[in-house]
């Protein structure tokens, strides 16, 4: 899996680089043909407090995107992450159902 992360209007540390590698890394559990992944991470331009997460997973005929906000890029890709892993379980189990019937 490919991970891209683009960081808007400031420069995200190699700790915050290595967080979400480590956290997108752990959705191949739930579905090991991810073609890539790309992270997202700006402010709400009204309160630059609030910061913004968004991940966007490439499966083979399917695009799959969370969206999470908070106070913080860890708590929010953390959130995002969670979000997607839900989407995969759910994309797993269409997948079983239709191979049964």
């Amino acid at each position: 899996m490919n991970i891209s992360i683009t960081a808007r209007k400031f420069k995200a540390r190699e700790t915050l680089k290595d967080f979400i590698n480590g956290e997108v890394s752990s959705l191949e559990k739930f579905n090991d043909s991810i073609l890539d992944a790309d992270v997202i991470l700006s402010f709400q331009n009204t309160h630059p407090s609030i910061k913004y997460a968004e991940i966007v997973l490439q499966v083979p005929g399917q695009t799959l995107t969370a969206t999470e906000e908070s106070d913080d890029f860890m708590k929010s890709v953390s959130a995002a992450v969670e979000k997607l892993s839900r989407q995969l379980e759910k994309l797993k189990t269409k997948k079983n159902v239709r191979i049964k019937e």
